[in-house]
């Protein structure tokens, strides 16, 4: 009883990026800019996707389901983060906020990774076999896999979040980083740590390893459709879709796996939280402007929907 306690207690401090005021001044504003930026990106993916009836489709459906996804990702970590950025790392964070900060990251980012699988295949179907792309991918079956990608998710981040935090805390209290990420905190535990290791692995494996697996064999087979089809605009078009699809998760996955497909005792806390930046603030914000920049369809609808609802 006494150990809970103690460990209901324990409260945690993030490490200022740099000990100068002007500098964690600086970092703010940056990081402000980015996430206000992020939030209304991805905002005006989800809102014009519902608006235009034309992007009704599957691809669009997922689209606006990982916008959902990065609005609520980003702010799971951006608003703790921008304020110990002004105070320089003296307010702290309670053991049930972290493991709840820790969770929501977890079970978010998870899903997050888990609907780029998803979206993968979906284009597959599309380039593949578009006469029968509406038969298959029918309106059940993607509301059924963004459900299972937000299912997961939510088991991974639960099970890991558990085996961390039923972890005795009696060393230092101040964390490398400016979020409660799972390799951090599990350095700050002085207890047996070879179980939690093994589900940071699992769950590596499960919400990196294989859905990047997938992806890669989908890729595969949509750059030989696509070599293979005559007319050289279908070519264009679907290398643009497939190119915006790539390139967002080359950004995810390659960071991701970076810190978290290592092992623990290679971790560097320093390179850890500047990596971090880029998938929690910086890809956020390039995901929309990516989809949007290589998507005329999407730009078309958008110029609609502000000219029918904004500019009367």
């Amino acid at each position: 009883m006494g150990d809970e306690n103690r460990t209901s207690e324990i409260q945690f401090h993030f490490q200022p990026f740099s000990p100068i005021l002007e500098v964690q001044t600086f970092i703010y504003m940056a990081f402000l800019l980015i996430y206000i930026g992020s939030l209304f990106g991805n905002a005006t993916i989800f809102l014009t996707v519902w608006a235009e009836r034309s992007l009704h489709t599957p691809m669009y459906f997922f689209l606006a389901n990982l916008a959902i996804l990065e609005i609520f990702y980003s702010s799971t970590v951006a608003p703790l983060a921008l304020v110990n950025l002004l105070t320089m790392g003296t307010m702290p964070i309670s053991f049930t906020g972290c493991g709840t900060q820790m969770f929501f990251f977890v079970f978010l980012g998870s899903a997050d990774c888990i609907l780029l699988g998803i979206m993968a295949y979906d284009r597959l179907v599309a380039i593949r076999d578009p006469l029968s792309y509406t038969l298959i991918m029918k309106w059940q079956l993607c509301a059924q896999l963004s459900g299972g990608a937000l299912v997961m998710g939510f088991i991974l981040a639960l099970l890991l979040t558990i085996f961390i935090f039923q972890l005795p805390f009696c060393g230092s209290n101040r964390i490398t980083h400016f979020y409660c990420d799972v390799l951090p905190i599990l350095r700050l535990a002085c207890g047996d740590t070879q179980m939690p290791e093994a589900m940071i692995f699992i769950t590596s494996v499960i919400i990196l390893t294989i859905p990047f697996s997938l992806i890669s064999i989908s890729y595969i087979f949509i750059v030989g459709t696509i070599l293979k089809m005559r007319s050289a605009e279908g070519r264009h078009k679907a290398f643009s879709t497939c190119s915006s699809h790539l390139t967002v998760v080359l950004l995810q996955y390659g960071c991701c796996s970076l810190i978290y497909l290592r092992p623990s005792s290679s971790y560097n806390p320093e390179m850890g939280r500047a990596v971090s930046v880029v998938y929690t603030f910086v890809t956020p914000l390039l995901n929309p402007l990516i989809y949007s920049m290589r998507n005329k369809e999407l730009k078309d609808a958008l110029h609609k929907v502000l000219k029918r609802y904004v500019l009367i």
